[in-house]
């Protein structure tokens, strides 16, 4: 497994030197991808100097727009979040989330997401994860630094590849952008069948979401998948 292969993803991040202190933090774990979704500014010289360092991981960080577009090809995705959410959702500590990815890697690219520093991830970003990950802190001193949660998190990923046994991945979930292109066509198909009301959506569509990610479908299911929704569709005239 490459340590290309997990990315760490920075959603809208505020403060340049939290970007840097990031790439220290990866750079200290061995690992080398640092995604910066919008961030608000980047390249900065404070990032270069929180970095300390660690510039070659800077100067390789990917920019992109959005989550989508950073998770696209990815088998596994895992958010950070410190608040509760409405929707039940599958939740990990640390050491499992790390583990977990580091399982996942073999297949191939896994993300992790942090978000913002004061608002964290919306529900919208979130719907592109498979599950959470909560770092226990004292409740009564809840808030952490980004760069440290970053650290945690990179510093467990180093125990799990140390203690990875080697064995190879039994199943390979599909990718990203694959899977959202399979929710849209579930979207169009539920709202051409009356299932689906889009003036009164509710959280149908993402409660189905968290659904078919718990499930982490491969490419050959994903295709029986939207196989059935064309059938519905089109259906096809019954058999004499």
């Amino acid at each position: 497994m490459s340590v290309s292969a997990i990315r760490i993803v920075l959603v809208r991040p505020q403060h340049p030197g939290n970007i840097g202190a990031a790439a220290r933090a990866l750079k200290n774990m061995g690992l080398a991808r640092l995604v910066l979704v919008a961030p608000r500014v980047f390249p900065a010289d404070e990032a270069s100097a929180r970095a300390v360092g660690a510039d070659d991981i800077l100067a390789n960080a990917q920019v992109v727009g959005d989550v989508r577009e950073a998770v696209a090809d990815c088998v596994l995705v895992l958010a950070t979040s410190a608040r509760r959410r409405t929707i039940a959702w599958p939740t990990m500590a640390p050491r499992e989330a790390a583990a977990t990815l580091t399982m996942a890697a073999r297949s191939g690219p896994v993300a992790l997401l942090f978000g913002a520093e004061r608002t964290g991830l919306t529900n919208e970003e979130l719907d592109f994860a498979h599950g959470l990950v909560q770092i226990p802190v004292d409740p009564l001193f809840s808030s952490l630094n980004l760069a440290a949660a970053v650290q945690i998190l990179c510093y467990e990923i180093r125990l799990a590849q140390g203690l990875a046994d080697g064995s190879p991945a039994t199943h390979s979930p599909a990718p990203q952008e694959p899977f959202n292109q399979f929710l849209e066509h579930l979207e169009r198909v539920l709202v051409g069948i009356g299932f689906l009301d889009e003036d009164n959506p509710r959280k149908l569509m993402r409660r189905l979401t968290r659904l078919f990610r718990r499930a982490q479908p491969d490419q050959t299911e994903l295709n029986i998948l939207r196989g059935i929704l064309s059938a519905v569709e089109q259906p096809h005239p019954p058999r004499p």
